[in-house]
């Protein structure tokens, strides 16, 4: 099942639990070596979320702000969701091949939680 997905903007579909409406949410997709590096990096505020691909593990040294992180496997089955306050490292997860961030509080919010699958749709 591998994702091809390239730097720029999409949507994050949250599937709601037990046929239950889902959440849509904007994304900004981060690919490149450059892109993944930069991150939340310099921001005040997430509009939305952002989509590291590939990655496994995050940090938050020089970030402004708290973040949630879910980490998740090939299938967009979330791993693992964590908050993180600025100057902390994330231990890496084995299993994760993509990790979403977004403000602190945001993904409890959207039903982001362990087991939830999500789902990336970008513009053709």
């Amino acid at each position: 099942m591998g994702r091809r997905w390239r730097d720029g903007r999409g949507e994050l579909v949250v599937q709601g639990d037990g046929g239950g409406p889902s959440v849509r949410v904007r994304l900004e997709i981060a690919t490149s070596y450059r892109a993944r590096t930069k991150g939340l990096l310099g921001r005040d505020s997430v509009d939305g979320a952002i989509l590291l691909s590939p990655a496994n593990s995050v940090h938050t040294f020089r970030m402004r702000i708290p973040i949630d992180v879910a980490y998740l496997d090939r299938g967009l089955r979330v791993i693992a969701v964590r908050t993180m306050r600025p100057g902390r490292l994330g231990m890496p997860r084995l299993r994760a091949r993509h990790v979403l961030e977004a403000g602190a509080g945001a993904m409890s919010a959207w039903g982001v939680r362990k087991g939830a699958r999500v789902e990336v749709v970008v513009p053709a």
